[in-house]
């Protein structure tokens, strides 16, 4: 076994190392947001080589490789599997202090029990060894997600999508994994973007009937929400760059959609597509508390920033950057707007910008209630921020400002089956930062207590979300 990636790698006391291998190792997962492509658990789809399941589509690590100067070809390109992977490991070798580099090595170890270091000498035997384990039986997508210990995992979905995977997977007794479609309608509530008119007529295709107005959107969003319930889904989830928070009467928004769908190029001014917007997120969280659903809302990130690369590459491949603004101001009124008209749903709220986890801790403490998972909660550090520090310093927040029991816990946010790495990870620093409190006389050492504590953030409290769903 290598030096580093050991058994009690990042776990620096023998208090953590106790947290860690007495209880949180041994957990279930639930994954409630990933990008997992639910067509690949339903069809359980094998891999040839480990680029296939270790690098495709994952922008994590397409973003790692540009930032080292590595050829597009070599990432997204025309290279073969081999050549990117190359590529990939003399990439990641050199990345000490990138979460990668501890992600790269546990996956190899979970995985494919490679207990080396990943250094460009090693490549083949990398290579060779993964290759040869891939071909093994419990190595198709839903094996790994057995092997993974993953009670539950949640795919993110258009609403526009039919879900026929979900659909296959649900009514396949002998996977008794849950797999559940988010809710994502993003394109529904971004009028402001070019192909805002061609999603409305796919959305109406969806539905079966024709959107001439805001009511008919309405009505149609309505019902994509019971077809997801209907699938097993419990989740929303809504991604913004800043939040809007310009009401409107309805009138005045019924022609600002009108307005849109009946032009051919966007004569919308910013206080008409924050007022849309408005209307349709406070829609939205007033459906969702009908049901009985979590919403996910993350802002604090400005998409697509290269052109150029969008055009070639498509968004969400890796070209994202963390944003200012001052959506803490905006998020402060959604709430209290929703939370006044008694439509407040249950919400695990992000932000990309790490400047912001003592205002979201603070925030979300004004419009808690009811069960100790909490009723408004700060979702886990993620995207730009679920590097050891990162995660460290979110944690460090959530204890000072509010309620580290009640935390969420960790998510992927992956397109790789292999990413359940991230979820040791997490574990990890967190019992190390509790097991370095004990140690350092700043809280009990309490069996129980450290036990109810380790169970609720990193297990019980995301498998609440899906408390009496089936």
């Amino acid at each position: 076994m290598n030096i580093f990636c050991n058994d009690d790698i990042l776990l620096r006391s023998v208090a953590s190392q106790r947290l860690y291998h007495g209880i949180a190792s041994s957990l279930p997962i639930v994954d409630y947001h990933c990008h997992i492509n639910a067509r690949d658990i339903a069809e359980d789809v094998r891999f040839d080589n480990i680029t296939q399941i270790w690098l495709r589509g994952d922008h994590y690590k397409w973003r790692l490789m540009r930032t080292a100067g590595v050829d597009e070809r070599l990432i997204t390109g025309d290279a073969s599997d081999r050549e990117k992977f190359d590529a990939w490991i003399n990439t990641v070798s050199y990345a000490a202090g990138h979460p990668l580099y501890h992600w790269s090595h546990l996956e190899l170890l979970r995985y494919f029990g490679f207990t080396g270091d990943i250094t460009p000498a090693n490549a083949g035997a990398i290579w060779d060894i993964s290759s040869d384990i891939l071909s093994k039986s419990d190595m198709s997508s839903r094996g790994l997600i057995l092997q993974s210990n993953v009670e539950r995992l949640c795919t993110t979905d258009d609403p526009a999508d039919a879900l026929e995977s979900h659909t296959a997977i649900l009514s396949d007794p002998e996977f008794k994994v849950g797999v559940h479609p988010t809710f994502r309608p993003d394109p529904a509530v971004d009028i402001e973007k070019t192909s805002f008119p061609e999603y409305i007529q796919r959305l109406s295709a969806a539905c079966g009937t024709e959107i001439l107005s805001l009511k008919d959107l309405q009505y149609a969003i309505l019902s994509r929400i019971e077809y997801f319930a209907d699938r097993g889904c419990v989740i929303a989830d809504h991604g913004t760059e800043k939040i809007a928070f310009r009401p409107a009467d309805a009138a005045r928004v019924a022609q600002i959609f009108e307005k849109r769908m009946s032009t051919s190029e966007s004569t919308l001014s910013a206080e008409d597509v924050e007022s849309y917007k408005t209307e349709m997120m406070m829609f939205c969280a007033e459906a969702y508390h009908m049901k009985g659903w979590t919403m996910q809302v993350h802002f604090g990130c400005r998409r697509d920033n290269n052109t150029i690369a969008l055009g070639a590459l498509g968004p969400n491949t890796g070209y994202d950057t963390i944003a200012n603004g001052n959506n803490i101001e905006t998020l402060a009124r959604y709430l209290d707007a929703l939370q006044t008209q008694n439509s407040l749903p249950r919400m695990i709220l992000y932000s990309l910008n790490p400047n912001d986890n003592a205002a979201l801790d603070t925030l979300a403490g004004c419009f808690r209630e009811g069960d100790g998972a909490s009723y408004i909660s700060h979702g886990a550090a993620w995207w730009f921020n679920d590097h050891e520090q990162g995660i460290r310093d979110h944690l460090l927040s959530l204890s000072a400002q509010s309620y580290l029991p009640a935390f969420i816990g960790m998510l992927t946010d992956s397109r790789s089956l292999l990413s359940y790495s991230r979820h040791e990870y997490f574990r990890r620093i967190f019992c190390d930062l509790l097991g370095g409190w004990v140690e350092d006389g700043r809280m009990t050492g309490d069996p129980d207590i450290l036990k109810e504590i380790v169970t609720r953030v990193c297990y019980q409290n995301a498998a609440s979300l899906f408390a009496s769903k089936n």
